[in-house]
This record gives C-alpha cells, structure tokens and sequence, in this order.
C-alpha cells in the first residue's frame, strides 16, 4: 500500500506537465526511471501449473525462488536481481495493483504491464505493446490471457523479452535527453582521434585524448605485436558519485576479437595502463572470481532490420589493483568499424561507495547506445 500510495502521489503532482503527441494533450508520465505499475490479479497457483512451471526452469533460472502466486511469476523476472552488480539490486522497483484498483491517478504511470486473465474474454493469449497511451514517455506492454496456465506458459517463454523491452524503452528515453546539451570539445576528440561520434554529455570533462601502444593478447599465453590503440576519457567527477567514459579503437584482424576472452584481456590492457589510483603502482583491473563479466550480442535501439549498430555487450565489475579498495561495475559495447577496419569499445564505469548504483549505471550505459561511425552520421539525420 506505501509503494501504490507513491504512484498516486507521483501521479498527481505530475498531471500538471503537459506535451502534445499525435493531435492529443499528453501529461507528463509519472513515477522514477526503472519503476514499473503491474496491474493483473495476484492470484494463487494450482499445483498443476506450478509442477509445470517446475518441470520448466533450468536451474540458476529467476523461478528457482518462490512463486505461489500469478503476480510471483511476474516478479521472478521483473525484478530479479541485475547482473554483476557490487550489491544486489532489481532490473526494475514494482508495484502491484488488481485490474480494478487502476484508474486516472495512475494512467500517467511511466511503465505499466497490464495482465488480464479471463476465460470469458479470450480463447488464445496475445500480447501488444503501445507507447505514449496516457502520458509520455510511456511504455505499456499488455498480456491477455484465458487462463493462469496460459499466462504462466507464454510468462516463462517470454518473460525476459518483455522484460528487456522495458529497458529498452528507458534507454530510448535517456537518450534523448542527451541529445539537447552534449561537450562539443569532447565529441570533437572522438571524430578526430577515432572517428566516431556520441553523444557525451555536457557536465562530462575531457580528461584524455592520446594514442598508446598495447599489446595484443591472444587466448594463450603468447604476446602478439602491440597493438596502436586510439583512446579518448572523459569523466563525470561531480557530486558524490563518478562516472567515466572511455572510448578506445584498435585494429581489427579477426572474428576471434569479439569473443569475451579477448574483449577482456584488451579491457585490462588498456584500461590498466591509462587508469590508475593514488597509489603509486596502482591500476584498473577486472573482477574475475566473484562475478566473472558476462557478454552478450545486441542491437541498436531503433531494432530496425539494417539500420543501427549490432554489439557485443559486456557487463561486469572493476576494481584497483595494488592500491585502495576501490571498484563497482561497468558496461561496454563494442562494435566493429567497418570502414576503417577496427574494434571501437566504449564503456561506462561508476564508482558511488555505499550508494546504489543501479540507475546511475543505466542512465550512463544510455550514453554508449549514441555511439555512430562517420558513415552512419548520414543515417542518423
């Protein structure tokens, strides 16, 4: 009751702001980045459907935790922990309200996953997703379903999807926040030193514009010839969190570059020669033992067929090296330029002892999805 009492009062203070969006007056969506309105019937499981959702998970999957109840499923993925975080936090803050406890104080809402499960409505399940409905920026993905059984099948193979299109609707968002007010010096070091552009944001500082020699790792214990690595790091240092971002392009020889392995090995070797702390020796390294980095491949944000970027994303956790207790996690995109034959990476990394980290991370990985080559500045007009 605190948390749907949150909503209401967000609702109300925000009905204020007002944007206009297809011919209609929109208010101003209510509520914090990352929270998400489920509004469905929290009803128990029967025992039949929870054996089956058992038969179903694989170990180490969300499920693994209690679910007694419609509204379990949905929080098992929701808002399970996010990975390779210093501290355990959700994918997204919920809240939960019945179908018929949602009314004009909370249609404003930023996110809203609506489950209606009801026999006498619907033969089949089917799901929409809709945008800008009651408010904007506003997400609003909608699962219709004739029964808990159908609702728990199409939950467990769809689930994470609908979960990531939720957080692809916040990182649209930032990034066009940013779009308004960026560092001119600092995007000007990136389009001369490496040849791309983004979208970095006013408040951050150039701190690094250089060209380093590197070695080239292999997945063995060989060294290859050093590599020339072109890097530009620019630094968020105000109030009491940090936030960093560092862009470096190397020469590309093979698809064995983008493996995590090599990803990996050249993050620590990059990063560990320019990042260093006020110890003398001291140097940026990755966390391997307690949450080891984990990559997966991704597109752009406008997910349309040809255009945009693809990427290998990897999330993991950094920490200084010989010198003070000092780390937190990181995101890093890396994309293959194909026009001047190289790997370009670029990460976000904060460090906020004790706070939590979550939106913070996310507001800053936003930065990294602004990333275009020079051939693609045409596209993006």
């Amino acid at each position: 009751m605190k948390q749907y009492g949150i909503f209401i009062l967000s609702a109300i203070v925000l009905l204020t702001g007002c944007s206009k969006s297809g011919g209609r007056t929109l208010t101003s969506a209510a509520g914090s980045i990352y929270e998400c309105l489920v509004v469905m019937p929290n009803r128990a499981l029967s025992q039949e459907v929870l054996r089956n959702i058992h038969l179903s998970i694989a170990e180490g999957s969300a499920y693994q935790a209690e679910v007694a109840t419609t509204y379990d499923l949905v929080k098992a993925v929701m808002a399970a922990d996010m990975p390779c975080m210093p501290q355990m936090e959700p994918y997204f803050t919920l809240s939960q309200v019945p179908t018929a406890a949602f009314d004009d104080y909370l249609k404003p809402t930023r996110n809203i996953l609506f489950v209606d499960i009801d026999p006498n409505k619907y033969t089949q399940t089917k799901a929409k997703v809709s945008t800008n409905v009651w408010s904007k920026p506003q997400a609003v993905y909608r699962i219709q379903a004739p029964s808990d059984e159908e609702f728990a099948a199409y939950w467990l193979a769809y689930g994470e999807e609908v979960r990531e299109w939720f957080i692809r609707q916040e990182l649209k968002r930032q990034t066009t926040f940013y779009r308004g007010s960026t560092n001119t010096q600092a995007r000007k070091a990136l389009q001369k030193t490496i040849g791309c552009d983004m979208w970095i944001p006013e408040d951050y500082m150039l701190i690094m514009d250089t060209v380093i020699e590197c070695p080239s790792p292999t997945l063995t214990t060989q060294v290859e010839d050093s590599l020339s690595v072109r890097l530009v790091w620019c630094c968020n240092n105000k109030g009491p969190m940090r936030r960093d971002l560092v862009v470096y392009a190397y020469d590309y020889t093979s698809e064995q570059m983008f493996s995590l392995d090599r990803l990996n090995a050249m993050r620590d070797g990059v990063l560990g020669k320019v990042i260093t702390a006020s110890v003398e020796g001291s140097y940026m390294g990755t966390e391997y033992k307690v949450f080891p980095p984990q990559s997966k491949t991704i597109p752009s944000l406008e997910n349309k067929p040809n255009e945009g970027f693809y990427a290998t994303e990897v999330r993991g956790l950094w920490k200084i090296k010989n010198g003070e207790a000092m780390g937190g996690p990181y995101v890093s995109l890396s994309r293959l330029d194909q026009a001047n034959g190289r790997v370009v990476t670029a990460e976000t990394f904060i460090f906020a002892a004790g706070q939590k980290k979550r939106n913070a991370l996310r507001q800053a990985e936003a930065i990294l999805y602004t990333l275009k080559m020079s051939y693609e500045k045409e596209n993006t007009k």
